[in-house]
């Protein structure tokens, strides 16, 4: 009768069984390791090569401390409590062996109890980077989402949208410590002339000029908003006097009526 080829199975030689069983962990893209009561590897798969550059051969015997370096003292917290006999499940990142970055993982540490005592731990950590990239990049697109919605296209300005909400919060504040909020407009006289004459992208470029002389004329933490056409608005704060804000107006039409090179023309 011919001999069954399930290397599982009850005839199956326990050798061989453990062969294949190390076999298949080793072709596991996660690491799998097992450490005693003292912090000492007994077993790893090849997964720690990739990992960290060190295989199952130069594993063996070695101690936590020793495989994990400065990220030791980072992961005590969950090897502690792994040895107390409460499961970690955490994520951290990974330095690559070449010095090329991180990679994010998520390990998970669990006791291995023998007589109500806790004898080691066998540790799990898969590749989260898959997850974490998808992440970063649905938070850029939130990012960029929100931007565009508070912003104006072609300026980077703050929108209307945006001017608005700001606009309560700054009045808001001066209730508080009593300074004044004032709103300053500005356009542009004869836009149109701009575009008719040299084409939109040729008043795009203007507004965008004008966006930074204006700017450049206010506080970091002063907002210049576009609400449309070559229409922009100044919302900024201060204290009861006007000389302030008459000299700020000065210096933006000072600096809007300077010449501007659109296209190689003045």
């Amino acid at each position: 009768m011919p001999q069954s080829l399930d290397p599982f199975a009850p005839s199956a030689d326990s050798a061989d069984t453990a062969s294949l069983l190390i076999e298949l962990v080793d072709h596991l893209d996660a690491m799998l390791a097992y450490w005693d009561s003292k912090q000492v590897c007994r077993f790893a798969n090849m997964a720690y090569k990739d990992w960290f550059g060190r295989g199952r051969n130069e594993l063996l015997g070695t101690t936590l401390r020793e495989l994990l370096g400065p990220l030791y003292e980072a992961n005590l917290p969950y090897i502690e409590a792994a040895y107390r006999g409460e499961r970690q499940v955490f994520e951290r990142a990974i330095p690559r062996p070449d010095g090329s970055g991180v990679r994010h993982s998520l390990a998970t540490y669990i006791p291995r109890v023998v007589g109500g005592h806790v004898v080691g731990m066998f540790v799990h950590v898969a590749d989260i980077e898959p997850i974490k990239r998808l992440e970063f990049e649905l938070r850029a697109a939130r990012d960029e989402a929100q931007k565009l919605a508070t912003h104006d296209f072609l300026t980077g300005l703050p929108n209307r949208l945006l001017l608005h909400d700001r606009a309560i919060e700054a009045i808001a504040r001066a209730k508080r410590t009593g300074d004044k909020v004032y709103l300053l407009t500005i356009d542009v006289d004869n836009f149109k002339l701009v575009n008719d004459s040299y084409g939109h992208p040729a008043g795009d470029q203007l507004l965008i000029d004008i966006a930074g002389r204006i700017k450049s004329c206010v506080r970091d933490y002063d907002t210049v908003a576009r609400i449309g056409g070559d229409e922009f608005v100044v919302l900024t704060t201060g204290g009861p006097l006007q000389e302030g804000i008459e000299a700020l107006a000065t210096r933006m039409l000072e600096s809007a009526r300077q010449p501007a090179q659109i296209g190689g023309r003045y």
